[in-house]
């Protein structure tokens, strides 16, 4: 048996590669990021061909640190940024177009046409998703709409779709030389096309959304074997698990049996938890969504709050207004004041998603004062997160009639300390940082080596897991619930600002 398992972590912002052990340790990593593109209000796109460009620079470059070869590997997992939609051409492998990533907005218009007739929770029953611009379904209408020739090419088998984890699955089996056109439950579950109950695609919301079926790709399982790499330097390799990148943070924080939740910190903030073999309709705003399946075992499900924007805050205070140099620096700016000096900041640059689900609310900074500062400011930053986790957890709560006792946390925003304690205070639990943070990663990891069976079951991999760092809340009961109270208040200016 080779002696690592590597895994490819494709993300919004940037894509690495992390080769692991058998006790879920990281021998080497690599990452690069990719450029962010803003062509309109709301749009956001990525190019697909320098996707596939950075998940092959990073797959050399981690396994030349530590003089790896493919011989080392057992098998390569893959997680991804869910949602974002691609459409390419089988026979070249030419992108139709720029990716249309999780957070675009531009469907908005069809959300509300589909909306007309039946609500926007139409197809909530088979997919566990209320109609919104989040989701791939739409977003591949778009684009079948508006790119010249492109439906017609579609029809015609000339166009396959993907998210990103079909896309590299591809490009690594082959692409137009006999690529593997697959996708796992878990990323077919957030197009807003696949029957939870089936985990088969939907007939009729194909035909609602007029979409071709002969697109799209074929529904396996997150952990087998789904075709070899034909790249160097990983020729060979099979190529043994998906899992979209929440899903993937569960499996990696161990979250194996029903009532455990995990909530990572990345671009936004996504809260799962597994609620069985059972899927578990929300009242509450949040989606139903496939954990993982495993093999031939039965598909496991989740409930998920999904906020679209959280370290993707930080970010824009960097980028846009120039208040620190590097994303680690809003700690600091933030520790100058002891409180957010009234100051309370919504982040709802691409709509709210949950528990709202207003793709029309937009991002509003409330309780300005002569007497607020940057610190303020960031301290806001900081808070936003926290606070609409608050709201996730109770929806959470409500629907799956399970109190969290201590929240599992991951994603890069966990190494802020100041934005942990608050967590823990807003939330009033414990917040537990586990002692290996590349969940995302090591939940990849683990469905490929559980499928060539590097892992012997979920039991070892239980066995990995441990604790790094445990806050607990310090804040009194009146503080926290004016803090939260006022939080609300700002969140209802945000509502109905775009037209």
């Amino acid at each position: 048996m080779a002696d690592y398992i590597g895994a490819i972590d494709q993300g919004t912002t940037s894509t690495r590669f992390i080769v692991f052990d058998r006790s879920g340790k990281i021998i080497c990593a690599a990452q690069k990021e990719h450029k962010q593109m803003y062509p309109g209000p709301g749009w956001v796109e990525h190019e697909p061909g320098e996707i596939w460009r950075r998940t092959q620079e990073v797959i050399a470059g981690a396994m030349q640190q530590k003089g790896i070869r493919s011989k080392d590997l057992a098998a390569i997992g893959i997680t991804n940024q869910r949602e974002t939609t691609i459409l390419w051409n089988r026979k070249t492998g030419e992108p139709a177009a720029n990716a249309l990533v999780w957070q675009d907005t531009r469907t908005d218009d069809f959300v509300e046409e589909f909306s007309r007739d039946g609500g926007q929770d139409r197809f909530r029953a088979k997919t566990g998703l209320p109609l919104a611009t989040y989701f791939s379904g739409l977003k591949i209408r778009w684009l079948l709409s508006n790119i010249p020739g492109l439906r017609e090419k579609a029809e015609a088998g000339e166009i396959l779709f993907g998210n990103v984890d079909t896309f590299l699955v591809w490009k690594l089996t082959g692409g137009p030389d006999g690529g593997i056109h697959a996708t796992d439950a878990t990323n077919a579950s957030r197009t807003q096309l696949m029957n939870l109950e089936t985990l088969s695609w939907d007939a009729e919301i194909l035909a609602a959304f007029g979409i071709p079926a002969q697109i799209l790709p074929q529904i396996r399982s997150s952990s087998e074997i789904y075709g070899e790499a034909r790249l160097a330097p990983i020729e060979g390799v099979p190529i043994a698990g998906i899992l979209g990148d929440q899903q993937a943070a569960l499996v990696g924080q161990a979250c194996f049996e029903k009532g455990e939740a995990k909530n990572t910190y990345g671009t936004g903030c996504f809260l799962l938890m597994n609620t069985g073999e059972k899927p578990v309709r929300s009242d509450f705003g949040l989606l139903t969504t496939v954990a993982y399946k495993l093999g031939e075992a039965p598909a496991t499900y989740a409930l998920e709050g999904s906020v679209a924007i959280t370290g993707a805050l930080v970010q824009w205070m960097r980028d846009n207004l120039g208040l620190i140099e590097k994303s680690s620096d809003i700690e600091d700016l933030a520790r100058r004041v002891n409180d957010n000096g009234g100051v309370y900041f919504v982040p709802a640059f691409s709509g709210l998603y949950a528990p709202y689900w207003k793709a029309n609310a937009r991002g509003v900074i409330a309780g300005l004062t002569r007497y607020a500062n940057k610190g303020h400011l960031a301290r806001a930053v900081l808070e936003a997160a926290a606070l609409q986790v608050r709201e996730v957890v109770e929806a959470m709560e409500k629907d799956s009639k399970i109190e969290l006792d201590v929240l599992r946390v991951d994603g890069g925003m966990i190494m802020n300390e100041l934005l942990m304690q608050f967590q823990s205070d807003i939330l009033d639990r414990p917040v537990v940082r586990p002692a290996e943070k590349e969940t995302t990663a090591l939940g990849a990891c683990y469905a490929a080596g559980l499928a060539v069976g590097y892992f012997k079951d979920i039991a070892e991999l239980r066995a990995n897991w441990a604790v790094d760092h445990t806050w607990n809340p310090r804040m009194d009961g009146a503080t926290r619930e004016k803090i939260y109270r006022f939080w609300k208040k700002a969140v209802a200016r945000s509502f109905d600002w775009a037209e």
